[in-house]
Order: structure tokens, then sequence, then C-alpha cells
């Protein structure tokens, strides 16, 4: 679509990017309305949307930036080519593959250029700021409002030092920050990362990066502490508002966070022994490997997948009603008292009987 409109004409650009979107999106739910797409599938086509969308946008802004101040230079002092060395992460949902309606966008962005070099056109300027004001740009271009609405809203908090960090950093400071001074519940969110556009070759050493730091082997009980304490706040600000006999299908003790916390935890601390767990971003190939690598009983991860898909789809159907994600708890029982008991053998095991 894109390929018919002039590269300067941007405001064109983005209306088919926008037309693009709520077709393809709307087809989805035609589709997930009667019934015949998977909940799974639906949400790897609404992944797979937004990535087109962030590959255009990112050209796009690359032109953009190209045309003012010419091409940054890489480490070597080459030139950069026509394609951005540049990395879009997602992370949360998008870096899951599990992308609803109406989701928000977990970016983080990435380059491997000079820090202290400048740009090579008429009016040079800092590589730092060549990539601050490329982040900008992809911003300005997926949340713009127009008659035709946004492409979509994004989070960048959980870059490097989260809202007081840099918009953009290279790969270098990214491994250097994730080594020295990440904490848990950062790493945590890195089980979930993925790049969703941008470089190939750079994308191949984000991955080397991201394997490096959550293989990295961890004290078990020191782990299982930091896990705990984040998930405790998470209740305490989010969990625990539904009505008598209702629970919130993501936050509550027994649903879709507690599975993921599962996971996390899981990837963390066998991750060193275990490298097929770092593969996956997605919480349900993350169990198929914890059964297939005998890390979890077979029985365990089965009741953790069939809960995790059930409570899934009853939040994807609240969210197609625009309705809260809760359920009703005796339609859950099962399923919360599986992933309970999880939890407890793995997170909070009691001492043995003196």
């Amino acid at each position: 679509v894109l390929a018919r409109i002039a590269e300067d004409d941007e405001e064109a650009q983005l209306e088919a990017l926008r037309v693009f979107k709520h077709a393809h999106v709307l087809r989805v739910a035609a589709s997930d309305v009667a019934g015949t797409r998977h909940l799974m599938k639906v949400s790897d086509y609404l992944t797979f949307i937004a990535e087109v969308v962030l590959e255009a946008v990112l050209a796009m802004a690359w032109r953009h930036l190209v045309r003012k101040h010419g091409y940054p230079l890489r480490q070597d002092g080459s030139r950069a080519g026509a394609a951005p060395e540049f990395l879009i992460v997602g992370y949360g949902k998008l870096g899951g593959i599990e992308l609803g309606y109406g989701s928000d966008l977990d970016l983080v962005f990435i380059h491997a250029a000079d820090p202290q070099s400048e740009t090579d056109g008429v009016r040079p300027i800092d590589t730092p700021l060549f990539f601050t004001r490329l982040g900008q740009r992809i911003i300005h271009l997926l949340t713009a409002m127009t008659p035709a609405g946004t492409l979509y809203d994004v989070d960048m908090r959980l870059r490097p030092s989260g809202n007081a960090g840099l918009l953009v950093t290279s790969l270098d400071a990214f491994a250097d920050y994730q080594q020295r001074e990440a904490w848990t519940w950062e790493h945590q969110a890195l089980v979930r990362a993925r790049v969703v556009a941008g470089h190939s070759p750079l994308a191949q050493a984000f991955d080397a990066v991201r394997k490096e730091v959550l293989g990295s082997p961890r004290e078990p009980d020191a782990l299982r502490k930091d896990v705990l304490k984040m998930r405790d706040k998470m209740r305490q600000h989010l969990g625990g508002k539904a009505a008598p006999e209702e629970f919130d299908l993501k936050h509550d003790p027994g649903g879709m966070v507690d599975i993921e916390f599962l996971c996390q935890f899981a990837v963390l601390s066998m991750g060193h022994a275990t490298p097929g767990l770092l593969q996956w971003s997605d919480n349900i190939r993350i169990l198929e490997t914890l059964e297939s690598s005998g890390r979890l009983p077979a029985e365990e991860c089965r009741h953790l997948r069939e809960a995790y898909l059930a409570l899934r789809s009853a939040a994807h159907r609240a969210s197609l009603a625009r309705e809260a994600a809760y359920g009703k708890d005796a339609d859950f029982h099962s399923h919360r008292q599986a992933v309970m008991a999880v939890w407890q053998r793995l997170l909070e095991p009691q001492p043995p009987p003196v």
C-alpha cells in the first residue's frame, strides 16, 4: 500500500497505515466473534499487524531523520546503510505474542552506532541525539491523533532506568545495565522481550544479550524472595477489586499473572541448565519446554496451560464486550486451585516438619 504513496507524503502514508490496521483488526474481530479463529490465532494475528505497522513507522521515521541530518556512523566508522540499524523491542503482551484489542505497545529502542560520532549530512547532529529524535519520531507517528484515530498507544517505562532513563540506548549500554543494575523484576520483564522490528544482525546480537542475562545462574532463595515481593506489591495495587463470588482474572491469586510469574521464575531459576527455556517469550511455549525438558511434572504443566488459556479466553471475551476482566469464582475454581498448588510448591514451599 505504501509503495504507491510518495515517500515525503507522510500524512498520506500514516492514513494508509491506519486504514490497513483498522481493516485487518476488523477482519480478525469478525472471525473471532464468529468463533472461526482460536484465541491463540487471534493474538498471533493482532501481534503480526502491530509488527507490520512498527516496521513501516520505523522506515518512515528513519527516512525523515536521514533527509534532515544524514546517516549515523557505525562503531567501526563506516556509514550506516539505507536500512535502519535500530531495534524496536516489544515487551509485555506484544513481546509475548498475546496482543489484544486496544492493547498498548510496551517498547524499548536500541541502536548500535558510535555514540561519539556525528551524522554525515549537511546539518549533522550527534549520533545519540539522532537516535533520540528517531525514537521520538516513532512515538509521534504511532500516537498522533487524527480524524481516523491513532495507530497505537505506547508505553516506554520498561526501558533501562524507566522514565528517568534515556529514550534510546545502545546495545552495549543495555547489556551493561541488565548485568549490573537491573532489578529482578526487570529480568522478569525481559523474559517476555523480543525484537519486533529493525535490523536483523542487531536483533541477533540483542537475542544473545537477552539469553546471557536470563541464563545467568541465580541463588534460588534470593530469586524466590524477589519474585514474591514484586507479586505482593502488584496484588496490593491491582488485585482484590472484584465483587463477592467473583475474582479478577488477571490479578487475583490463581489468575493469569500468577501463571506469568511462575513462567518467569522458572526461566530465571532454570534457564542456565535448560537453555531451551531462553528461546521463548510466550508463556505457552515456556510451559511446553518445562514439560518436554522434565523440569516440571507434565501434569502441572498441563494444568497451567489449561488454566492460562481458559483465563485468557475469558479476559479476551470481556475485552471484546468492553467489560472488566472478572469471572465467577465457581467457573474457575479448579483452575485457580491448580495454579495455587504449583505456586505453593515452587514459590512458597513449607519447611519440612521438625
